[in-house]
């Protein structure tokens, strides 16, 4: 229990670092960090200039871990992501220069902006914390963390990314723009230099990965996993869904639960917490029929319908 009361001290710090540095972002901060602590990834969209790149730098920066950045353009190839085998005359044969998919903290910068090809090459990373070069599967290091962003697709030069790379990240969310009160803190901050220059680690990587494995720990009652699965069951015979989440949206859900009942200091999930985490989860991995298209609604609006009409448990304790 003293690690557990340690681990949270270190949490708080690291919130309160990052805070620092992106103003007015609670809530995304948050998010970023149920994720980091879920063993997922996450998907940032928005537009240009809004503070998706610092918030991974800010992260990464925090936790004392290796930051690696790709930046996707059009020309990038899948073994600039994943690295290549390259021979050297000196010693008769071939050596292995690693990619910028092999560091702890990834930030996949504007990753619509490239060929699915060169996207498909996140997934087998993304989803088996490996990749496979010439033959030869080479595990990533742990922690491994992607923080991908997206611009919005309407954007020119932007290709979807397809569902199956969707499915990898367990959540998706925005930043938005800041308000007038909280642009004028930015530029106060900002003026003489930038807050990421003055902050320090907080967080080392063996603590890291204690608290991720204390996370697994968290009670998640039976109760509460029939929520997930009625939420999730919902998405597959919706009217308005043409293609409902998977079973690892479950899953998902289930850890980005577990990871932010223990954020928030508690050893037990609550419906709440499910509740509150769904349009994250499963918003963008749903695909609208042509007819909801149509009619203006939106992949968010429809999951929040079937939220507001799923039957939370009744139940005072959901811990032992």
């Amino acid at each position: 229990m003293q690690d557990v009361a340690v681990h949270h001290e270190k949490l708080e710090k690291l919130l309160s670092n990052i805070n620092k540095v992106m103003i007015g972002k609670e809530e995304e901060i948050t998010l970023s960090l149920v994720a980091l602590l879920a063993q997922g990834h996450v998907l940032l969209e928005d537009v240009p200039g809004v503070g998706k790149t610092m918030l991974v730098r800010t992260l990464a920066k925090s936790l004392d871990c290796d930051f690696r950045r790709i930046q996707f353009t059009p020309d990038l190839l899948p073994a600039d992501v994943t690295g290549v085998s390259i021979y050297n005359p000196k010693e008769m044969e071939f050596e292995f220069r690693a990619g910028p998919i092999l560091g702890n903290v990834v930030l996949a910068d504007e990753i619509n902006r490239t060929s699915p090809k060169t996207q498909s090459a996140l997934l087998e990373a993304m989803e088996e914390n490996n990749v496979t070069v010439d033959g030869h599967t080479i595990p990533l290091k742990k922690p491994f963390f992607v923080m991908a962003t997206q611009n919005p697709i309407e954007y020119e030069g932007t290709y979807p990314l397809p569902e199956a790379q969707l499915d990898r990240f367990i959540l998706k969310m925005r930043l938005g723009y800041p308000s007038a009160e909280q642009e004028m803190q930015m530029l106060e901050r900002t003026s003489k230099e930038h807050p990421i220059e003055t902050i320090s680690p907080v967080m080392n990587q063996e603590e890291l990965l204690a608290i991720q494995e204390e996370v697994k720990d968290v009670y998640l009652d039976q109760n509460v996993q029939w929520y997930i699965i009625k939420l999730v069951t919902s998405t597959r015979d919706h009217e308005s869904i043409y293609l409902g989440v998977s079973p690892r949206a479950s899953i998902a859900l289930m850890q980005a639960a577990k990871a932010y009942a223990y954020l928030h200091g508690r050893d037990y999930v609550l419906p709440d917490d499910v509740k509150y985490l769904a349009p994250f989860v499963l918003a963008h991995r749903v695909i609208l029929n042509a007819e909801a298209k149509y009619g203006g609604l939106t992949s968010e609006r429809v999951i929040d319908h079937i939220v507001k009409n799923t039957q939370v448990p009744i139940r005072k304790e959901f811990h032992t």
